[in-house]
């Protein structure tokens, strides 16, 4: 159905704690050409301490804040903010944090490139060379298990112009507690979805890289959405995480049921939206909020041109009554009838309704 270009955009991606995810263009994304920015006035130390959660929750405040109970999540909040101050301080401190909150074996996709630690590095510093970002507020921390995902709002400065851009970004980030004196890192995440950058960002693979990525987007190309009455089953999570109160689990049967309807074709999905969607709703993308109505119109209109399939989940993290779900579909062009895969994150507020739930609010990428 919906042509996901059409009312998403990918932005500016960030990377996790305070790293940019992203190239202007292609020229700067060669991983030649790299220059390391130095900040001089950054500090010698970073923030680096689980206690001071609290101060700089006072600094990068949550909008709208969920639960947060056990002590590995605490860990994981606490590394997202000291992130969010490291960035801030500069490339140095920033760079000395790396080392502290990944592994040599840590990964990160980049727009959909999967990136090793010395690639993302690499990546984050060509992006620097033109820009100069900033960390704002968190919108959204949702901690459930091992996993985080956040969406934040960064401000972006050309070096050049000194034109300064605000946005907002999405990200999933899979921690682990090694138990050792540095306690809880990264394993792996993903900063953005799959879009116009993609060719840059893969510049920083090697071939035998940029083959294995390809034949992941092949495989889910081939994928066959199973016959099956069982939407958990039909409509997998890659990562799941605990769906355990009955709110969540509310909500989980309502975002698979959209799935279903939604490849079932305009037709059904139309008749559904009213029952998934408050009247009310807002629909945000990169291109601007839509109504109800609207985003309707805008399905439609896209459903013309291109067959979009959502295939499976890569995570869906529920907490109180927040969602944030990253999927892959497969998208077929009508005319050409040619078949690519991509990826969509979205964050969604639910309001309980009768025995079910709605969204009130949405943001997606």
């Amino acid at each position: 159905m919906i042509k996901m270009k059409k009312i998403m955009a990918t932005g500016v991606a960030m990377l996790i704690l305070g790293s940019a995810a992203g190239c202007a263009d292609n020229e700067s994304a060669s991983p030649s050409e790299n220059t390391v920015i130095k900040d001089e006035k950054a500090p010698s130390k970073v923030s680096n301490s689980y206690e001071n959660t609290k101060d700089l929750m006072k600094k990068f405040p949550v909008v709208n804040p969920t639960p947060i109970d056990t002590e590995l999540g605490k860990d994981i909040q606490n590394r997202l903010l000291n992130g969010f101050e490291n960035w801030n301080r500069g490339y140095d401190a920033w760079k000395a944090w790396g080392d502290i909150l990944y592994t040599e074996d840590s990964l990160y996709n980049v727009h959909g490139v999967k990136l090793t630690l010395k690639e993302y590095q690499d990546s984050m510093n060509a992006m620097l060379k033109a820009s100069d970002i900033q960390m704002g507020n968190f919108n959204n921390m949702i901690v459930s298990g091992d996993w985080t995902a956040i969406r934040y709002d960064i401000s972006t400065i050309n070096r050049k112009t000194s034109e300064a851009v605000d946005g907002s970004v999405m990200e999933f980030v899979h921690f682990k507690d090694y138990g050792d004196k540095l306690g809880t890192r990264v394993l792996e995440g993903w900063a953005g979805t799959k879009g116009a950058d993609f060719a840059g960002v893969s510049n920083f693979q090697t071939e035998e890289e940029k083959a294995a990525q390809q034949a992941a987007l092949e495989k889910i190309i081939n994928t066959s959405i199973p016959d099956t009455s069982n939407l958990e089953e039909k409509y997998p999570v890659a990562y799941p995480t605990p769906i355990d109160t009955e709110m969540a689990k509310k909500i989980q049967s309502a975002i698979l049921k959209d799935f279903d309807n939604w490849n079932q074709g305009y037709d059904a999905w139309t008749t559904w939206a009213d029952t998934y969607y408050d009247s009310n709703m807002q629909y945000h993308t990169g291109a601007g909020t839509m109504t109800l109505e609207k985003y309707k119109d805008a399905v439609k209109d896209a459903a013309e041109s291109a067959d979009v399939k959502r295939i499976y989940f890569d995570n869906m993290l529920i907490s109180g009554d927040w969602a944030a779900i990253h999927y892959r579909i497969t998208n077929q062009d009508l005319t050409t009838g040619e078949k690519t895969a991509g990826d969509v994150m979205q964050f969604l507020h639910f309001v309980e309704d009768g025995n079910g739930v709605k969204v009130v609010e949405s943001w997606t990428k």
